[in-house]
């Protein structure tokens, strides 16, 4: 499910879950546990990247539409706790967009310190409302602490999906690049932070970050339970079935 490559003092961890790296609760388990690891190892830095062409899909919602309320929860319980893993990383990480990034691919790159997409004709972007889903505020602030207050409500209320320029304009990724060198690029932008004054450039990046760290701190604190009463609502059902029903007949 993932290939982890060092980049001298850098890690890699390449989301790598054949056809489009969704995600589910095995994927998610490994993601943080490879995360503790790079930082365990004694990585400065992380690259979270994806295969070329495709970055994440989000949610394995076909296999999720299978599962009980209480599978349901633990899921997307898990999904928070990856964006918390994320969030509290000590190390810098960069997102290195290898394609379409749409819903759960983009909220995780929005929890990165720096983020490189591939040049192209790749989408990214929170497409909640499009599918019947209902982004939460946790979800919400990670956006508007990148792309602004005005700008993440147009997006997230029309659950836009946008492509890799439109991105770059309005702050939704800070760097485009060739799909074969966005990683190349990722490892640029990390060792240019890593070479700075490293106790002053991670005070600073904490100070930062404050906000994100704090409305992460207590996973259990975030409103799990109303994202899953939303998800099992009638119509957020018949909406994610109608987009299985598509996705079967494009197979």
């Amino acid at each position: 499910m993932l290939n982890l490559v060092k980049h001298d003092a850098a890690a890699e961890i390449q989301l790598a879950r054949p056809p489009v790296n969704a995600l589910n609760l095995d994927l998610l388990r490994a993601l943080q546990g490879a995360l503790a690891d790079a930082v365990r190892d004694g990585a400065r830095g992380i690259v979270l990247s994806g295969t070329p062409g495709m970055f994440s899909a989000g949610v394995d919602v076909p296999e999720l539409l299978t599962k009980d309320r209480a599978d349901v929860r633990e899921f997307w319980r898990e999904f928070f706790v990856t964006c918390a893993a994320l969030a509290h990383s000590p190390v810098p990480v960069v997102a290195a967009i290898t394609g379409h990034s749409p819903a759960g691919g983009a909220v995780l790159s929005l929890f990165c310190d720096y983020r490189v997409m591939a040049h192209g004709a790749y989408r990214i972007g929170l497409n909640e409302v499009q599918v019947g889903l209902v982004a939460p505020d946790c979800i919400q602030m990670a956006l508007r602490r990148i792309v602004g207050a005005y700008r993440a409500e147009r997006l997230l209320v029309a659950g836009s999906l946008i492509d890799a320029e439109q991105a770059l304009a309005c702050g939704f990724v800070d760097e485009l690049a060739a799909v074969d060198q966005v990683v190349t690029r990722a490892l640029h932008w990390l060792n240019e932070t890593l070479a700075l004054p490293a106790h002053s450039m991670l005070a600073t990046r904490q100070i930062a970050r404050a906000d994100l760290m704090s409305t992460y701190a207590n996973v259990d604190a975030l409103p799990i339970d109303t994202f899953v009463d939303a998800f099992f609502h009638a119509d957020t059902q018949a909406t994610l079935r109608q987009l299985v029903a598509r996705l079967k007949k494009k197979d």
